[in-house]
């Protein structure tokens, strides 16, 4: 992740660790998202006893000093001289051995008060201010400042707190037998909040089940969902930023009949995407000559025909994921919400010249940033479109009476037109989407 830039939940889930047992499996991923969730504190711990500033230190002995000190202050079961000794022999093992002392020194004078240091982490998330916000629950100033202009103090804490917990697994049941078959496998779940077709993971490793790979359920956020479901029914389907290809299953779930096409970026997302396709459609009939992967770029998208349907689910800064990919939250720069914008606006632009004439274009993100969401459709509709906002209240009360949303109250699911949701506000990770019509 420090060298590549990679994602700690594609890595968790890849190959690489099937061989891991289901405990060791659990361990891992607490101390990656556990660290990640908590890194500005983790590393405060150890400015305080390093006489090396943190930025001086090689990826290798900073990151086997987060470890060891995540499992000290953290996790109670892991015994304090297993912790030491074991980030000790992991900077040995990445040939760092002339820093072996300095770890070891580090962290036997971090451990000699870590009863009192438990204590002083433990505590609640202050939302008193904005600094103290930031501060307690591990965010950046600048976006828990954004976050409290946008939202208001009180839904800026929620974010916070659902950002440093771990998020509920929710599924999305696409096979009649699918829930008897898990609960066959030792998983138990709890109706969806959102949809019928959703349910969520109260115990089991969802992941490790046969129904998975046969095409029976997908593993996806309700808010995701949701956005999936606004799209709507069509017969010819254009999904344009389609990996990891959730969302497309769904609008082919919803769209039986229809053609769809999934466009990707990235090449080899798109030969994943077309493995997904096929590995699904077991459970789906004959549908699987009807979705067609094309590897292309959004901003130029090279279709003749036009869609009565585009989904435009478009790369963002992903704040309204970030209790699952925690990461980015490090990563992200106020400078981000400069260039992002302009991408997502390209996109649109070019996915409004493949909708045809009475048609609509679903677009959304997973940010909580205005930049990227209402100011993009203002922006594009403001250039003399033929397109209008159609209020999303419409669409969810569509879905209220074909009886797909179960929950009671549409509206508190919207911000004037478009769909709203906040993590920690809403039982979902947060999400934006518009509908926009073609006249």
């Amino acid at each position: 992740m420090e060298r590549e830039s990679a994602y700690a939940s594609e890595l968790l889930h890849s190959r690489t660790y099937d061989r891991l047992t289901v405990v060791d499996h659990s361990l891992t991923t607490e101390l990656v998202m556990g660290i990640l969730r908590w890194r500005s504190l983790v590393d405060s711990q150890i400015a305080k006893s390093s006489a090396q500033p943190l930025s001086k230190l090689d990826p290798e002995i900073l990151t086997a000093l987060r470890l060891a000190v995540y499992q000290l202050c953290w996790l109670s079961r892991i015994p304090a001289r297993a912790a030491i000794n074991e980030s000790v022999e992991l900077v040995k093992r990445a040939r760092k051995r002339s820093a072996a002392s300095f770890v070891n020194a580090v962290l036997r004078k971090l451990a000699v008060g870590v009863s009192q240091l438990n204590k002083s982490l433990q505590h609640e998330i202050n939302p008193a201010s904005a600094e103290g916000l930031a501060a307690s629950s591990a965010h950046p100033f600048w976006l828990v400042e954004r976050w409290i202009e946008a939202y208001g103090i009180d839904s800026a804490f929620r974010i916070c707190q659902h950002n440093q917990s771990v998020p509920v697994t929710a599924i999305r049941l696409r096979h009649p037998e699918a829930e008897e078959l898990l609960r066959a496998e030792g998983i138990k779940l709890a109706p969806g909040v959102f949809l019928a077709s959703a349910r969520r993971v109260q115990h089991g490793d969802i992941a490790r089940t046969a129904a998975l790979p046969a095409g029976l359920f997908v593993i996806q956020d309700e808010a995701s969902q949701l956005v999936a479901a606004l799209v709507g029914h069509g017969s010819h389907v254009l999904d344009c930023c389609a990996a990891p290809g959730g969302k497309t299953l769904a609008v082919a779930d919803h769209n039986p009949n229809a053609d769809i096409t999934a466009l990707e970026l990235h090449s080899h997302r798109a030969r994943l995407l077309r493995t997904l396709m096929r590995a699904h459609h077991p459970a789906t009939g004959t549908r699987a000559q009807r979705i067609r992967v094309v590897n292309g770029d959004a901003r130029n998208l090279p279709f003749v025909t036009k869609f009565d349907r585009v989904l435009a689910d478009a790369p963002c800064s992903g704040t309204g994921t970030l209790s699952r990919n925690p990461e980015s939250k490090w990563r992200l720069t106020p400078e981000d919400l400069v260039d992002l914008p302009e991408r997502q606006l390209a996109i649109l632009r070019s996915a409004m010249t493949q909708v045809a004439g009475g048609g609509r274009l679903i677009y959304s993100t997973c940010s909580l940033e205005k930049e990227e969401n209402e100011d993009v459709i203002e922006r594009a509709l403001a250039e003399g479109s033929s397109f209008h906002v159609i209020d999303c209240r419409t669409e969810l009360d569509r879905l209220r009476q074909e009886g797909e949303l179960i929950w009671p109250e549409p509206s508190w699911l919207t911000r004037g037109p478009y769909l709203r949701t906040l993590p920690g506000v809403h039982p979902c990770d947060g999400f934006f989407a518009a509908i926009l019509e073609r006249t």
